[in-house]
């Protein structure tokens, strides 16, 4: 599956006044009406139970310069020192200088082998950086998204 080019997201909830997250490339649109989206967090996450208790998320869609903040957020049971404030919706925390930023909830969720789907309400969106590139994954490495120039389409 290494061959397969994925996006990077941090799932970001609030414990107790604390940040709580964790990096995931297993992230995508789901259906467009109704707005779902899903992740999988593996089942030994230490998070996503933390997270999942409160009932309401954000996904934070990291850009090409947030290689370091996706390696700090896939450290089990370690939460990076960084800058965030809380959505207006729920309260769910939005990274400072991420791209996109989804406000989510709990729809459902189903086993998976050794990680969990979780199927998700997008309850907002919210566009950041709109023209800035997005992190991506390929072969164990980050790289970021190329653009094809259009007279090459």
């Amino acid at each position: 599956m290494s061959q397969f080019a994925t996006g990077v997201v941090v799932v970001t909830g609030v414990e107790r006044s604390t940040l709580v997250g964790f990096s995931a490339q297993s992230f995508v649109s789901l259906s467009l009406s109704p707005p779902l989206v899903l992740f999988c967090p593996q089942k030994t996450s230490t998070s996503w139970p933390r997270i999942r208790s409160v009932g309401h998320y954000g996904i934070n869609i990291l850009g090409a310069e947030h290689n370091v903040l996706s390696d700090a957020f896939a450290e089990i049971g370690s939460v990076p020192d960084v800058e965030w404030h809380a959505s207006t919706n729920s309260g769910a925390p939005i990274l400072e200088n991420t791209i996109a930023f989804l406000d989510c909830s709990l729809r459902t969720e189903h086993d998976a082998g050794d990680h969990t789907i979780v199927v998700s309400n997008v309850n907002d969106f919210r566009v950041c950086r709109e023209r800035d590139q997005p992190l991506v994954y390929m072969r164990g490495k980050y790289g970021t998204f190329l653009e094809r120039p259009k007279d090459e389409e």
